[in-house]
């Protein structure tokens, strides 16, 4: 896999904190990548108190993606852009997550659909130590929602599917608004082997599994019309995702050894019996023909 790099990752716009590193996944996102770097980075100068850079992370893209952001990396202080020559979402984070000198690694859709107020309560709680992972939540109480009947029924139905199986404490998994402590996620990311959407369900449970806490933040979220996500693909995938993540917990899999990144939080075992009689529904489902 081919990785460019435009500007040191000592890139950054100083604060009075901790160095907060903001990815923003991007394939073929030529139109709207200038405006959302561009307001991203106002609302950060203007209402973020820590240290801050914003690493854009092309993964592929066929379009002007690439050099468009290339061009706002050269021109824009705490700005810093990475390609690589393979789709993924996840691939597209883990990369840009991996060997990175901040203390806290984020990411947010290149559409901006939640808003950037919650960003602030998304990282405070990583910087005081209360948790070790923190997601934006558009199905906890105090979110503003703005999206069509059907992406709501899948989202609700998909976050459903995994408390059945799982027993997980979060609600929303999917949501585009993500940030975790770094050394945790040093520890996480090998555990995770999926690098594509379902990348972030996955990290979700595997920080459960291993004990750590995870705080969901209310958010105002509207849905972007112009979406790349093929939604019945990503579904179907998701769900295949589950069934082998299931399967991997029954036989013990998916703990490490924290170290100094652990913190007291959830319980680390998940309840074999429930994630077993999970699994079987769920494999059933995902097991049928496409049609």
């Amino acid at each position: 896999m081919t990785l460019m790099d435009l500007r040191p990752e000592t890139t950054q716009v100083p604060g009075t904190g901790p160095l907060v590193d903001i990815v923003i996944p991007v394939y073929n996102e030529a139109s709207a990548l200038a405006d959302s770097v561009s307001t991203l980075r106002e609302y950060l100068c203007n209402h973020f108190p820590f240290t801050w850079r914003i690493t854009i992370a092309d993964n592929a893209s066929t379009d002007t993606t690439w050099v468009i952001a290339s061009e706002l990396a050269l021109t824009l202080d705490g700005v810093r852009a990475i390609h690589l020559d393979k789709k993924g979402r996840g691939r597209a984070l883990r990369t840009a997550w991996t060997d990175n000198d901040a203390s806290i690694v984020a990411y947010m859709d290149v559409d901006l659909s939640t808003g950037l107020d919650a960003l602030l309560p998304l990282i405070a709680p990583l910087v005081s130590g209360h948790s070790d992972v923190a997601i934006g939540s558009r199905l906890v109480p105090g979110s503003l929602v703005a999206r069509g009947p059907r992406r709501e029924f899948i989202s609700r139905t998909y976050n459903a599917i995994l408390r059945t199986v799982f027993g997980n404490g979060f609600k929303d998994a999917q949501c585009g608004f993500k940030a975790i402590r770094r050394e945790v996620a040093d520890r996480l990311l090998p555990l995770v082997r999926d690098n594509e959407w379902f990348f972030d369900t996955e990290l979700l449970l595997l920080a459960e599994r291993n004990g750590l806490r995870v705080h969901e933040v209310p958010v105002t979220w509207i849905d972007d019309p112009d979406s790349r996500v093929e939604v019945a693909k990503t579904a179907r995938d998701d769900l295949k995702g589950v069934a082998r993540l299931a399967n991997d917990f029954v036989r013990g899999r998916g703990t490490t050894d924290l170290g100094p990144a652990t913190r007291p939080g959830l319980s680390a075992g998940v309840g074999a019996i429930s994630i077993v009689a999970g699994f079987r529904r769920v494999r059933n489902w995902v097991c049928r023909p496409a049609r």
